[in-house]
């Protein structure tokens, strides 16, 4: 008769009993926590609705221009009040900056997931203190329409009084429930010569409980990620004696490995505890051996690298150092000013610009652009820009140049590089000018007293693109007072995050705000009106501009 097995009692693990642990530890703290966030609740939700609709109306009150918000709040008072001119109101509401900035508004207003976002100029005196000026509502049918009033809860208009006076807005809001729905208002007083015209009125669903709610639940989490914390150390304690050594010496021989300078050890190779510890020793081991190999390929690597950017230092220098940039270019001169600039988009670039005297009574300008970017554009640049001066120097007329350079650029052009030129030779006594543009951007002149203009005329193709091309010429005449502006696409296309161009009308427009600024200083805001414009976004193209102002005998 064979014995009887002794049954083992059922025994829970310790695995099983530390997760229990935890569950019962996070679910008391959870409850703590929910009762916690449960009474912080209403001074939170408010908090968040008062800071989230000012910081909305501060940014709906940068739509408006100086004055311009005084002006809209003026004649929406007088039109609610039978005392305004129909015709102004309706030039106003169909103006294009009106129908701009509502759509600024109504934009804002869906991107924030407001109910309304509404612009009112108060009437305290009147029943319905509340006086639109412009109400971007989802509901178009309910949209109140410029000069409609509506009323204020009572509680709110001390407040709003006090606001308007002062300019700082109120920590309270109205609550309200109307056709509208359940829904918080703030409102953030404008002024303007330390008076108020306007209020900007930001309405929130009181059902966007969804912050309040995240916040409740991150404390939550915090909690419990507190109690879990604990409890791992509990269970580091219990379990110290099984693994925890090995564990440490995986930690110590990981902390050799960086303090030996990266020094590869066989000890981890060398763990065996039959589990995933072991696994984990030769897994760090393995690794330490790939890292120390990916160092020694890195060090070459970069110095590699290093050397090809002093390299390309050196030949950005080399570039820069070859275009004119001592200014006042030619002192002995007054018949006329000159300044230039170039800012390439890689270390080294394909626009160059040159200035020079060809003879005592002529000076030649060039403005170019290179195909390409980087080391072969920049080299093909100092070739095209030495052969440009060079024949210029020889005499002969733009056209003549050109297709002097184009035949010796295409020689051996295996890279098919090809160049935009603008050549112009004027002569200083008289203004009197002849220009070739092959495929550059148009010129643009400012007579005395006027504004800057493009002046467009037939391009001829671009250098270096074939053999034997004749180049068109342009005759012109500068008069003491006019001024000259030569460029390349890169300001034009200069192009901000939003990927919109700066293009020729802002140019223009950049041009003639500083028209009365010396050449250099004139460049100098040109180029910082582009560079207000891109922002952050990288800059994709060089950057070359001239100004020619010639003051005449």
């Amino acid at each position: 008769m064979k014995p009887e097995k002794i049954k083992k009692p059922r025994r829970m693990g310790i695995s099983a009993k530390v997760a229990w642990m935890l569950i019962l530890f996070a679910a008391i703290l959870c409850t703590a926590a929910i009762a916690l966030g449960r009474m912080t609740f209403d001074n939170n939700i408010k908090k968040q609705y008062n800071n989230t609709a000012y910081k909305v109306a501060h940014a709906v009150e940068a739509f408006f221009e100086p004055g311009e918000l005084g002006y809209m709040a003026r004649l929406a008072f007088d039109y609610a009040n039978g005392e305004g001119d129909a015709d102004e109101v309706a030039a106003l509401l169909s103006s294009e900056r009106y129908q701009y900035i509502y759509r600024q508004l109504v934009s804002l207003r869906r991107s924030m997931e407001a109910n309304d976002i509404f612009i009112s100029v108060p009437d305290f005196a009147s029943g319905k203190p509340i006086i639109y000026i412009m109400d971007s509502y989802v509901k178009e049918d309910l949209c109140f329409a410029f000069g409609d009033r509506s009323p204020m809860s009572e509680e709110y208009l001390e407040d709003s009084k006090q606001a308007f006076l002062t300019g700082v807005h109120t920590s309270s809001f109205q609550i309200s429930t109307s056709e509208f729905g359940h829904n918080t208002t703030a409102s953030y007083p404008v002024m303007e010569d330390g008076k108020g015209v306007a209020f900007i009125n930001v309405e929130i669903p009181m059902q966007t409980l969804e912050s309040a709610i995240s916040a409740y639940t991150r404390r939550t989490i915090l909690i419990t990620v507190l109690v879990t914390i604990v409890l791992l150390a509990i269970n580091i304690i219990i379990w110290r004696y099984t693994f925890i050594r090995t564990i440490k010496t995986v930690a110590e021989e990981a902390e050799k490995f960086v303090d030996n300078n990266t020094e590869v050890s066989r000890v981890l190779a060398t763990i065996s505890t039959g589990d995933e510890l072991e696994d984990l020793g030769r897994s760090i081991y393995h690794m330490e051996k790939d890292i120390r190999e990916y160092i020694d390929n890195l060090q070459k690597v970069t110095a590699e690298k290093e050397r090809i950017g002093a390299e390309l230092s050196i030949a950005a220098q080399i570039q820069v150092d070859m275009l004119p940039r001592i200014f006042p270019a030619f002192p002995g001169w007054k018949e006329f000013e000159i300044y230039a600039t170039m800012i390439p988009a890689k270390e080294v670039g394909g626009d160059f610009y040159d200035y020079f005297l060809v003879d005592d009574t002529h000076i030649a300008l060039v403005m170019a652009d290179v195909s390409g970017k980087g080391v072969p554009a920049a080299l093909f640049m100092v070739i095209a820009k030495t052969l440009i001066k060079n024949r210029t120097q020889m005499g002969g007329t733009p056209a003549q140049i050109l297709h002097d350079v184009n035949n010796q650029l295409c020689e051996g052009n295996e890279a098919e590089l090809f160049v935009t030129v603008w050549l112009a030779v004027i002569d200083v006594r008289t203004g009197k000018g002849i220009a070739a543009n092959a495929g550059h951007e148009h010129p643009v002149v400012r007579r005395s007293g006027g504004d800057y203009e493009t002046v467009i005329y037939r391009h001829s193709p671009a250098v270096a693109t074939m053999e034997d091309l004749n180049f068109r010429e342009h005759e012109f005449e500068l008069h003491p007072g006019d001024s000259l502006f030569v460029y390349t696409d890169g300001v034009a296309e200069a192009t901000n995050k939003k990927n919109e161009l700066f293009g020729m009308e802002r140019t223009l427009e950049a041009l003639n705000r500083n028209k009365n600024a010396s050449a250099r200083g004139l460049l100098t805001a040109v180029k910082q009106e582009i560079d207000n414009f891109v922002g952050d976004a990288p800059q994709f193209d060089d950057i070359t501009m001239l100004i020619f102002k010639y003051m005449g005998k």
